[in-house]
């Protein structure tokens, strides 16, 4: 399903209840995250900074949906 923002002029996409091929780069997030903190993790054994420098690590790989650019260097480019 797709749907226009009417302030910004964006494409917001829906995907389907129970059809994960719909949100490819959301799965694959998904599982990169469960890799670092399983179901059930405890983090009050992690530190902020921990889990701030896996967040920093996730969006300095580069994506192939953003042409192999980082989700940091896309936003970068866009922005200026």
């Amino acid at each position: 399903m797709t749907t226009t923002w009417k302030n910004l002029n964006v494409k917001i996409y829906f995907a389907d209840a129970y059809s994960p091929w719909q949100r490819g780069t959301n799965e694959n997030t998904n599982g990169l995250i469960r890799e670092k903190f399983p179901k059930k993790f405890n983090f009050s054994n992690t530190t902020k900074n921990a889990v701030h420098k896996f967040i920093l690590s996730l969006n300095q790989r580069p994506r192939k949906i953003l042409n192999y650019l980082s989700p940091i260097e896309y936003l970068v480019r866009k922005i200026i």
